[in-house]
């Protein structure tokens, strides 16, 4: 069975576990409703789309949304073990499992070479003036631009980054809460898409 949900970002912590210290993520995951099921034969892909933070009815009718979430992603799936209607939660998941999150990383807007990129910048000998963080040449004297691809400053952040392996230390049904061992990108409230 393929196990997925949609999750938002809580915080950062630690769990004691056999008396060592766990850095954990906290995720609220789920509940998730099935919206609609696409098929083979008539979208050309098999994939479950799932809806996740139900909005209230003055929301509905103030953003004119014909489906009452905040959120809709889809999964592809090769078996459909789901129907429409169904709720997704922390039951589908079990502690030790190891999950695949994806998520948007933190916006860190305009930067320079070296924090984008990792330059070392000029040396901070007799003669330099005001370059230790400069980028240095930018190309030969042909073709007379600037080629593509160049690592130079610009924005840095808001990138969708998949972390893979990630272990499921504790999981709490009533809270509808799981805590991930290690980081996991983005802001609190960024939404999560965990794949089992």
């Amino acid at each position: 069975m393929s196990k997925f949900i949609l999750a938002k970002k809580i915080e950062m912590s630690q769990i004691w576990k056999e008396n060592k210290v766990i850095p954990v993520t906290l995720v609220e995951a789920g509940p998730c409703f099935v919206t609609e099921i696409k098929k083979q034969d008539d979208n050309g892909f098999s994939a479950i789309q799932i809806g996740f933070e139900k909005l209230k009815e003055k929301k509905i009718k103030k953003t004119n949304k014909t489906r009452p979430y905040r959120y809709l992603k889809e999964f592809k799936v090769k078996e459909f073990e789901l129907k429409i209607g169904d709720i997704i939660n922390t039951e589908a998941f079990e502690e030790g499992d190891n999950v695949i999150v994806t998520g948007i990383s933190k916006g860190k807007g305009f930067q320079g070479g070296v924090k984008r990129w990792g330059f070392h910048g000029f040396g901070k000998g007799h003669g330099v003036k005001h370059g230790e963080r400069r980028i240095g040449s930018i190309g030969s004297a042909y073709p007379q631009r600037v080629i593509k691809g160049r690592k130079m400053p610009g924005r840095m952040g808001v990138d969708r980054i998949t972390v893979k392996n990630l272990e499921i230390i504790q999981i709490n049904k009533e809270k509808n809460q799981i805590a991930i061992k290690g980081a996991i990108p983005g802001r609190r409230g960024t939404l999560l898409e965990i794949r089992g």
